[in-house]
C-alpha cells in the first residue's frame, strides 16, 4: 500500500505523455499526417449524417456511431479517374456478430474524403460464406473541425 501513493501519480504521468490524439481539422491536415505516415483514427457519429440506403434518401440516421484506422489508403489527385477533384480513400473489413440478423457478417467500411473536407462512409454487410450483400448504406457529412457540425472527426495519435 505504500508503494501504491506513488505508482498511481506515476501512471496518470505516463497516461499524459502516451495516448494523445490531436484532431485533424481538414483534408490538408489529413493528408499530412497520412503521407508522414501518422496513425490516424475516424470516429463518424452516423446520427449526424445524411443516410441513403436502398438508393433513397433516408428521413433521419441510426444514433449510432463507430470508427476505423486508416491504415491503408490510396490516394488520387486532381482529375485523375475522371474524377475533378483530389480524395483519398481507405477501407477495412472484420467479421463480426451480425447487429440485425443471425450469424456473423462482414462489416465492411470505406471512408472517402475530397479535398473539400466532404466525407462518404460506406458500410456494408456481407455474408461470408456466400458473399451476398446484406446491408449496403451510405453516410454523408463533413469533416469536424471543432467548430462544425462535421460527423467525421480524424484524429492522429500524437
Amino acid at each position: 500500500m505504500k508503494h501504491l501513493k506513488y505508482f498511481l501519480p506515476c501512471l496518470f504521468l505516463i497516461q499524459s505523455l502516451f495516448g494523445k490524439t490531436i484532431l485533424l481539422e481538414n483534408f490538408e491536415e489529413l493528408m499530412d499526417a497520412l503521407n508522414n505516415g501518422e496513425k490516424v483514427r475516424v470516429v463518424i457519429d452516423y446520427g449526424k449524417c445524411q443516410l441513403i440506403a436502398d438508393n433513397e434518401i433516408q428521413e433521419s440516421s441510426p444514433k449510432a456511431i463507430g470508427g476505423m484506422s486508416l491504415e491503408t489508403f490510396e490516394y488520387f489527385a486532381d482529375n485523375v479517374l475522371g474524377k475533378n477533384i483530389a480524395f483519398v480513400v481507405a477501407s477495412e473489413s472484420k467479421l463480426i456478430a451480425n447487429p440485425i440478423g443471425d450469424g456473423y457478417v462482414y462489416n465492411y467500411a470505406k471512408v472517402k474524403v475530397d479535398k473539400e473536407s466532404k466525407v462518404r462512409l460506406t458500410a456494408r454487410y456481407i455474408d461470408p460464406v456466400t458473399f451476398q450483400e446484406k446491408m449496403d448504406e451510405n453516410f454523408f457529412t463533413e469533416m469536424n473541425d471543432g467548430r462544425n457540425d462535421g460527423a467525421a472527426s480524424f484524429y492522429m495519435e500524437q
